[in-house]
C-alpha cells in the first residue's frame, strides 16, 4: 500500500499524469517556436528597414550624379548659345543638388567628398552672374565636381554594402542562439520526456515483476509499494488481493492432497492386503477362476497405488525443486528401474535391450529414477505385445543422453505439441483396465528441467516412439531453483 506521502505527490490518474507530460515536453518546444519567431520577425523588419533605405539612398546617389552631369551639359550649352533659358534650367538643377546633398549629408556627415561638394556647390552657383569669358573659364570647375559626386555615390553603396553586412552578421547570431535554444530546449524536452517515462513505465515494471513472481513461484515476496497514478495502485491492491487468494488455494490443494493421499492410501492397502489373503488361501481354498479375479483386483490396486504416487510426485515437484547430486553410473539407476518393473515387461513380453556400464555422470538419483520410470512406464502401456524397449546412453564432453524407444503405434503428428503439459492425454488409449491420470510424462519433463536438462521425443529408425533425456555436466547444486523454459520440441505422450 502507498503511504500518505507518496499519494499526496503522485498523479491522481494515469491520464492526468499522461497529459500533464505531454504539456511538459511540449512546453520547451513552445518556447522554442515562440523565440525563433521573435528572432525571424525582428529579422525581417531589419531588413525591410534596410532594403527600403538601400534603394532610397543608391536611387539619390544616381539621382546626384545624373544631376551633375545635366548642370555641367547646361553650363557647356550656355556657353555656346548664350540662351538665357538654359541658365534657368542650370539654377533649377543645381536647387536640386542643393537639397539632395542635405539629405545626403544626413547619410555621410563626416565624407570628405560631401563636405567638398558643399563648397563646389557656391562656387558652380556663382557661374550665371559672371561675364561670359570668365563663365568659360570656370566651366573647369565641372571637372573635380563630377569627381566628387563620383566618389560619394560610391561611398554610399559602401555605406549600404557595410549596413547588408552588419544585418548578415546579426542574422548569423540570431541563428547560432536559436541553435544553443535549441539544443537546450529540445534536451530539456528529452530528459522530460525520460522522467515521465519513468514515472508511468516504473510502477509498470513493478506490477510485471510481482505478476512474474506470483506466476513463477505461486506467491508473491514482499511487495514493494507502488507509487504511480491512482489506476496503477489499484491494480497493485488488486494484486495483493490476487496473491493472498492463491495462497489461500494452495494451501487448500496442499491440504486436499494430504487427506486425498492418507484418504486413498489407508482403504486401498486394506484392498491389497485383502486379496493377498484370499489369494493366500486364508478364508479357503480358491479356485482358479476366484484366483484370476483375485490378481486382476491386485493389479488394479497396484496401478491406482501407482497413479497417487505420481500425483503426489507432481505437487512435490511444484513446490520442492531441490537437488542432491552425486557421482553415479547410470546403467546401474537404469537397472534398478528396469527390476522395478521386471513382471511387467514379462507379462507384455517385450524384450529388454539396455546399454552396458559403467557409464558415470553427475546426476540426481532420484530425479533421473522418476524420469526412466515414467518413460519405461510409458512404454509398457503403449507399447506393442510382445515388442521391443531399447534403453541406450552416450556421452559427449558436456551432455549424458539416455534414449529410451519401443516398438508400437506412434504418437499422432497433433498430440506432440502438448503432451508435455500436465493432466493432457492423447488421443491413444493406454492397453489396461485403468485410465492414465496423463501427469507422468510431466513429472518426467519437470525433472529434466531441475537438472537445466530437457526431455524430447525424437524420431528413430526402428522403432516407433524414442524418448531423448539430455542432461549437462554441470548440475545445479542443492536449494537452486531452476526456471528453464520448455524444449522447443516438445512433443511426447503423457498419459501415464
Amino acid at each position: 500500500m502507498t503511504s500518505a506521502v507518496s499519494r499526496r505527490w503522485r498523479p491522481r490518474s494515469l491520464l492526468q499524469l499522461v497529459l500533464l507530460a505531454f504539456l511538459m515536453v511540449m512546453l520547451p518546444l513552445a518556447v522554442l517556436m515562440f523565440q525563433a519567431g521573435q528572432a525571424l520577425s525582428e529579422l525581417s523588419r531589419l531588413a525591410d528597414h534596410s532594403a527600403r533605405q538601400a534603394v532610397e539612398e543608391t536611387r539619390r546617389a544616381r539621382t546626384l550624379g545624373a544631376l551633375a552631369l545635366e548642370m555641367e551639359r547646361g553650363a557647356r550649352q550656355y556657353a555656346v548659345v548664350e540662351q538665357e533659358s538654359l541658365l534657368d534650367i542650370y539654377d533649377e538643377r543645381l536647387a536640386e543638388y542643393r537639397r539632395l546633398l542635405a539629405k545626403q549629408r544626413e547619410l555621410l556627415p563626416d565624407d570628405p567628398d560631401v563636405k567638398a561638394l558643399s563648397g563646389q556647390l557656391d562656387r558652380l552657383a556663382e557661374l550665371p552672374g559672371l561675364p561670359m569669358e570668365e563663365f568659360k573659364n570656370r566651366l573647369t570647375d565641372f571637372l573635380p565636381f563630377a569627381e566628387h559626386t563620383e566618389a560619394m555615390r560610391h561611398a554610399t553603396n559602401q555605406r549600404i554594402d557595410g549596413r547588408l553586412d552588419v544585418i548578415r552578421q546579426r542574422a548569423e547570431t540570431v541563428q547560432h542562439r536559436l541553435w544553443w535554444q535549441t539544443a537546450a530546449l529540445v534536451s530539456a524536452s528529452l530528459i522530460l520526456m525520460l522522467l515521465f517515462t519513468r514515472l508511468i513505465v516504473r510502477p509498470v515494471r513493478q506490477l510485471e515483476r510481482r505478476i512474474l513472481g506470483i506466476g513463477n513461484t505461486g506467491k508473491s515476496t514482499q511487495p514493494v509499494p507502488v507509487q504511480g497514478p491512482a489506476e496503477l495502485v489499484s491494480l497493485d491492491e488488486r494484486l495483493d488481493w490476487l496473491s493472498s487468494r492463491l495462497d489461500e488455494l494452495e494451501e487448500q490443494k496442499q491440504q486436499f492432497l494430504r487427506h486425498m493421499s492418507h484418504e486413498l492410501k489407508t482403504p486401498l492397502a486394506s484392498v491389497r492386503e485383502g486379496s493377498a489373503l484370499l489369494a493366500d488361501g486364508v478364508a479357503g481354498e480358491v479356485t482358479d477362476h476366484q484366483r484370476e479375479i483375485l490378481d486382476l483386483i491386485d493389479a488394479s490396486g497396484s496401478e491406482l497405488q501407482q497413479l497417487i504416487e505420481q500425483l503426489l510426485d507432481y505437487n512435490l515437484l511444484q513446490h520442492s525443486q531441490r537437488l542432491e547430486t552425486e557421482r553415479l553410473d547410470v546403467a546401474t539407476v537404469v537397472k534398478e528401474v528396469l527390476a522395478k518393473h521386471h513382471l511387467a515387461l514379462q507379462q507384455k513380453g517385450m524384450a529388454v535391450h539396455c546399454f552396458d556400464g559403467p557409464r558415470t555422470w553427475q546426476l540426481d538419483r532420484t530425479a533421473t529414477a522418476r524420469i526412466l520410470d515414467n518413460l519405461i512406464s510409458n512404454a509398457i502401456a503403449y507399447g506393442e505385445d510382445g515388442g521391443e524397449l531399447e534403453i541406450r546412453a552416450r556421452t559427449t564432453q558436456d551432455w549424458l543422453i539416455v534414449e529410451v524407444a519401443n516398438s508400437g503405434e506412434p504418437i499422432p503428428e497433433e498430440d506432440r505439441s502438448r503432451l508435455f503439459e500436465a493432466f493432457y492425454q492423447g488421443r491413444i488409449r493406454r492397453k489396461g483396465a485403468l485410465k492414465g491420470s496423463g501427469i507422468g510424462l510431466s513429472v518426467a519433463a519437470d525433472c529434466a528441467r531441475l537438472q537445466h536438462g530437457q526431455l524430447t521425443l525424437v524420431e528413430d529408425d526402428r522403432l516407433a516412439v524414442c524418448f531423448r533425456l539430455s542432461l549437462p555436466s554441470s548440475m545445479p547444486q542443492a536449494d537452486h531453483q531452476t526456471s528453464l523454459p520448455a524444449p522447443a520440441a516438445a512433443d511426447a505422450r503423457n498419459d501415464s
